[in-house]
């Protein structure tokens, strides 16, 4: 009975290469002895973890670094989060934003329009600031939270609430701050009209987000 187990765990590796094309977890490519032979012996269930972990690590960097902009988890077709400005563009908004963890991805940068992704820490905010020259369209796709907005910064006496769907707009010169009121970050999509970042910008951080402005 050891001969076979030993047999199936050679077969399930060999399996795990053959299978790089949907990177689920590993007990979705397992064969039938891995479900249906109880591991006497300690050796057999350390080379188990240790295949399993790999392939939870391969999962775990797929979905983090690329997202599937036909909406299906299990295509190979994907796009990696950069700007990809000027030039035409499809993707699935709604994943890409919840797929980004930077605090801000610029997606798409063009003359007059500029894209990008925003992850809020829970207790965090985007901070008070104010765009002189351009207008401001923003999405939420998960999370909640409390946009202000005013004329001055010491009186945003507009005050709404919004959560998963919610979109507002922030006009030329208006001082706002969109602050996380739940338990979760927020996963947001902003467009500037015109550009308000340079192309390219990654911020990983809100505190790098403030460096960058500082330059």
């Amino acid at each position: 009975m050891h001969i076979i187990i030993i047999k199936a765990i050679k077969g399930a590796k060999n399996m795990k290469h053959s299978y790089k094309n949907h990177p689920c977890t590993y007990y979705m490519n397992m064969c039938p002895y891995w479900s249906n032979h109880y591991f006497y012996n300690q050796h057999l269930w350390d080379d188990y973890d240790e295949e399993y972990k790999e392939w939870e690590n391969y999962a775990e960097d797929y979905n983090n670094v690329y997202i599937n902009y036909t909406g299906k988890k299990d295509s190979y077709s994907h796009t990696k989060l950069k700007d990809y400005g000027p030039k035409p563009f499809a993707i699935n908004i709604e994943e890409a934003t919840k797929e980004n963890k930077n605090f801000r991805t610029a997606l798409w940068t063009g003359k007059h329009l500029q894209l990008t992704l925003m992850s809020i820490d829970v207790g965090g905010d985007i901070g008070l600031e104010i765009h002189p020259y351009l207008d401001q369209f923003i999405r939420i796709e998960e999370g909640q939270g409390i946009i202000k907005m005013g004329d001055r910064k010491d009186k945003l006496d507009f005050e709404a609430r919004v959560a998963d769907d919610f979109i507002f707009i922030i006009p030329a010169g208006k001082w706002h701050n969109l602050i996380n009121t739940g338990n979760k970050p927020i996963k947001l999509y902003s467009i500037y009209a015109p550009p308000q970042h340079p192309w390219g910008t990654v911020h990983k951080t809100k505190a790098d987000a403030e460096a960058a402005e500082k330059r």
